[in-house]
């Protein structure tokens, strides 16, 4: 059963932040994800493209420009779980809906928002799927993505074994 105390977050959104988009990271990230791509790094070789100037590889959205603000919603709801017992928690995966492409230069406005709390019964019990959704936005105000994270928690099974 969804906890009450969890209920409570559904819907609810955190503040935006603002995250910087610039060529430097978008050519570490590329770096990081063993990606070549030269429209990630060579801006001579990007502006003859389609895109005009260097854009990002899908799923970097830059870095924040300030300190993230505190995610009350995710972190309240996160707790409420906890909280009930649901200890053990496991990332189910991201996914991303893409709209336009993340360039260089770009100023993004991200709000994350606690998108929906279900129960799942599975072979070790009762789990609680929490699902989040984050809106990118560009300096236009144009949507340039959206990303869904969900977070499996279940209650550890007793083994027997008692905590040290």
């Amino acid at each position: 059963m969804i906890p009450e105390e969890a209920k409570q977050f559904i819907g609810r959104t955190d503040p935006p932040h603002v995250r910087e988009v610039e060529a430097g990271a978008i050519r570490r990230y590329a770096d990081a994800a063993g990606d070549d791509n030269p429209l990630y790094r060579d801006r001579e070789q990007a502006r003859k493209s389609k895109y005009g100037d260097i854009v990002a590889p899908p799923g970097f959205f830059g870095w924040p420009i300030k300190p993230v603000p505190e995610l009350e919603a995710i972190m309240g709801l996160m707790s409420a779980v906890i909280n009930a017992g649901y200890h053990r928690i496991l990332d189910a995966g991201m996914s991303f809906e893409f709209f336009l492409p993340v360039r260089v230069g770009d100023i993004l406005i991200a709000s994350p928002k606690v998108a929906d709390v279900t129960e799942k019964e599975g072979k070790s019990g009762t789990m609680i799927v929490c699902s989040f959704e984050t809106t990118y936005l560009n300096q236009n105000g144009d949507p340039i993505a959206k990303s869904y994270q969900k977070v499996i928690c279940s209650k550890p099974r007793n083994t027997g074994v008692e905590k040290c």
